[in-house]
């Protein structure tokens, strides 16, 4: 009957489930505003503003695993399969929190704007909702709704969710399958290096163009956890034991996509700290200087490099970032 199916195949709510995420959500908000932190700044915003943030992700992330790590095995606190066994319920509270942050933050943006000149009015209620007013949502000078979502309940979780299913696979087959080892190797890879160069992400389009509406509340909190994690989701069901050729194939895949994906990026932060004056693959760095006003009637300046991987194509970044995912996904093989 459909009772059954909805009762048997869909997530259910549980007030554990609730409790548990809303513990997650509070001890990282917590983390956020406590934790010692180095102030970085984001990119200029339309309106001229260029905002202070609180950099304090790898300590969190650091502690945050420790914690969790201490209260599964030495402490007893809870079970490493923890967020396994609570799947369906703390996917239903994280989009109770998503959809609840997306219409406060719409409503923030009428009632009690943090940077009024930077909203933007398309006219439209599901257009505002879904892409955000307001840029740059805070409470106070430095709780930043952009930088703390994406970075805390999101890509914390990310590696979090992962150790919790290779320890449900255990509890399973009574190993943890060296696929399962690898996918956690490679999302710790990606997950450390965006907190490392945390400082390096207050430039990218999320934070200095993309404005906070459901994309970003929802997205964060809901579809980075739950979609970026999938692989460990199929792995503790299907586990997959990879040759030795096969393993190092995908690894080197993996790393190769990691190296082009930091170093692409780091051609362009060392082109625009240098302004211009630097080499590139051994040359002097070829690059656009671009000039734009911003709402409050100034001129600025910026650079768009054009040589090396940028001289090959506009988003050589995006090569890396292929590579690294292709090989996340080739983790999990050709079996089913």
């Amino acid at each position: 009957t459909f009772d059954s199916v909805v009762l048997q195949k869909l997530p259910q709510f549980t007030w554990e489930g609730l409790k548990i995420y809303a513990a997650w959500l509070s001890f990282q908000a917590i983390l956020y505003a406590v934790l010692p932190a180095k102030i970085g700044y984001g990119q200029r915003t339309p309106a001229g503003h260029i905002l202070p943030y609180k950099v304090n992700g790898l300590l969190a992330w650091f502690l945050t695993h420790i914690l969790f790590i201490a209260g599964a095995f030495y402490y007893n606190w809870w079970d490493a399969s923890i967020i396994h066994d609570h799947w369906g319920s703390l996917l239903i509270a994280a989009c109770i929190y998503g959809y609840s942050l997306t219409f406060f933050s719409y409503a923030k943006a009428y009632i009690m704007p943090s940077h009024p000149e930077d909203r933007k009015f398309s006219g439209s209620f599901i257009y505002d909702l879904l892409m955000g007013i307001e840029m740059n949502p805070r409470f106070g000078e430095y709780w930043d709704f952009k930088l703390f979502h994406n970075g805390r309940p999101g890509i914390i979780a990310w590696t979090l969710i992962n150790l919790s299913f290779a320890a449900a696979q255990y509890n399973k087959i009574g190993y943890v399958t060296n696929s399962m080892i690898l996918l956690n190797f490679l999302h710790a890879v990606y997950v450390l290096d965006f907190f490392y160069n945390e400082d390096w992400y207050l430039r990218t389009i999320d934070i200095a163009h993309d404005h906070f509406g459901f994309y970003l509340a929802w997205g964060d909190t809901v579809w980075l956890p739950w979609m970026y994690t999938v692989q460990s989701h199929y792995l503790a069901r299907n586990p997959i034991d990879l040759s030795i050729p096969y393993f190092l194939l995908v690894l080197s895949i993996g790393l190769s996509g990691y190296y082009i994906f930091r170093a692409v990026n780091h051609q362009k932060d060392l082109v625009r700290r240098k302004n211009g004056n630097c080499l590139v693959w051994g040359k002097p760095a070829q690059f656009v200087k671009t000039h734009f006003i911003t709402s409050d009637g100034k001129e600025h300046t910026s650079i768009l490099l054009t040589s090396g991987f940028w001289g090959i194509s506009r988003h050589f970044n995006y090569v890396g970032d292929l590579l690294i995912s292709s090989a996340m996904c080739l983790t999990c093989g050709f079996n089913h």
